[in-house]
């Protein structure tokens, strides 16, 4: 048995198209998170084996995600025309078993060469512990011959060095049912105004609104990113990073607008999953969805095109005078130091942004791309892209990636009971302040050992 070896069934489900999120084990950061899962991680490393090295001209990259095996191994092909390199991707059956691996791994000499992991602080909380590969030199490289979107390199580094390679690049738009809306005479609204004025009257006409959801339960941020950075983007991204603090009344404000989609019955039941909701705009039955332009596939299995039937905007300001902006997320490729193909590892990592590469990859993907010279497949994300750099819109980080990675996980599950009683909206502040206070003071901690 081998814990690195292939897996036909990762931890994706078809709510979790590209696996660059979801649900993770709680606890501290990777320092202390590794003293708890140390043992068991370096007693399955032990027991099953860790990566022999692969032949020459061959990497492994490791990631917690089937559905990007095809995607990455596309790009390994097109790596080796170009580059000499193939990459060769490898799926950790499960997303905690993937992390514990990972952490416990990069202590020994038995890590994998390449990863696929998280934008920022959780790729700081890999970076703290010396065990991935400074790759500030490959970046800059990338930025001189224009093979990468410089805006997104403060999402990839920890003190001012980059150590991670953006893989995807994608938006958060909301999906709507293009016929629905024409038939109601709406369209993709671009004022907060004509958005609240298209909820109402979906509503009116016997249309759920709003896909608001804790299926899997990490969707529980998703309405709070959104609103949040409408409402108020210097905030956001001041509160998610410390400088801020969650009993502001403008967090209070952020709420007590999700509170009144409620109250006026715009929201879905809270166990619809993505899949179900991605039907239901396909039918008519649902007004609008937020998610990932990685989505098309999940509206392809459900019988819709995007595109083709079924449009997507980005959700506008409430804020008319803030600079507009949209939500991203991207994956980093990280290299570790103790990698068995370090030669290899090295070549990959030069050429993973090449054109070529980035075009086998990303089309195959079906999402977005970082390398600002290809163009992505479906139509639908390339209109959103050109909505993007067009408006100047400015990218945040999503929620998910942003704060201590303990703290993250806990204000899910507290944003989540706000989902279930949105009159609690006071007490959850409350109770995340008290997390965050705690967080930040150990991971600042951390930061100066």
């Amino acid at each position: 048995m081998s814990t690195w070896g292939h897996t036909r069934h990762g931890a994706q489900g078809p709510d979790r198209p590209t696996g660059t999120y979801g649900p993770r084990a709680s606890g501290g950061g990777i320092g202390r998170r590794a003293l708890l899962l140390g043992a068991a991680a370096g007693a399955a490393v032990t027991a099953c084996g860790g990566p022999a090295g692969l032949p020459r001209g061959q990497v492994a990259v490791h990631g917690d995600s089937a559905v990007w095996l095809k995607p990455m191994a596309a790009a390994g092909r097109r790596m080796k025309q170009v580059a000499g390199v193939e990459l060769v991707p490898e799926a950790i059956p499960s997303l905690e078993s993937f992390e514990q691996v990972v952490t416990s791994s990069l202590r020994t000499d038995q890590a994998p060469d390449l990863l696929k992991y998280w934008s920022g602080y959780r790729l700081r909380d890999l970076a703290r512990t010396g065990g991935i590969v400074d790759l500030t030199a490959h970046w800059d490289s990338a930025v001189a011959r224009g093979w990468v979107d410089p805006s997104l390199r403060g999402a990839f580094t920890h003190r001012r060095r980059v150590y991670g390679l953006p893989m995807n690049l994608a938006y958060w738009v909301l999906y709507y049912n293009t016929e629905v809306f024409r038939d109601l005479g709406l369209a993709a609204p671009t004022t907060w105004d004509g958005f609240l004025a298209a909820c109402a009257r979906l509503g009116r006409a016997g249309v759920t609104p709003l896909h608001v959801t804790t299926d899997q339960r990490w969707p529980a941020f998703i309405w709070f990113m959104e609103v949040l950075s409408r409402q108020d983007p210097r905030y956001y991204e001041d509160v998610l990073n410390g400088r801020a603090r969650y009993t502001d009344p403008r967090a209070e404000r952020a709420l007590r607008t999700i509170a009144s989609f409620f109250e006026r019955g715009w929201c879905s039941p809270l166990d619809t999953s993505h899949n179900d909701a991605a039907a239901d705009v396909v039918r008519g039955r649902l007004g609008m969805m937020p998610g990932g332009t990685f989505f098309g596939p999940v509206f392809a299995a459900a019988g819709g095109r995007p595109g083709r039937g079924i449009g997507a905007f980005v959700l506008p300001m409430a804020d008319p005078g803030a600079r507009r902006c949209v939500i991203f997320e991207s994956a980093a490729l990280v290299r570790t130091v103790s990698g068995p193909d370090r030669t290899e590892a090295r070549r990959a990592t030069a050429y993973w942004l090449h054109p070529e590469v980035m075009r086998a990859f990303a089309h195959t993907l079906k999402d977005g791309c970082p390398n600002p010279r290809v163009a992505p497949a479906d139509p639908l994300i390339a209109d959103i892209g050109r909505t993007v750099r067009h408006g100047r819109l400015r990218k945040l980080n999503r929620f998910w990636e942003q704060g201590p990675p303990e703290l993250v996980e806990a204000v899910v599950d507290d944003l989540a009971g706000f989902l279930l009683d949105p009159s609690s909206y006071r007490t959850v502040l409350r109770t995340v302040q008290e997390r965050a206070d705690e967080a930040w003071r150990v991971w600042r901690e951390d930061e100066r050992a």
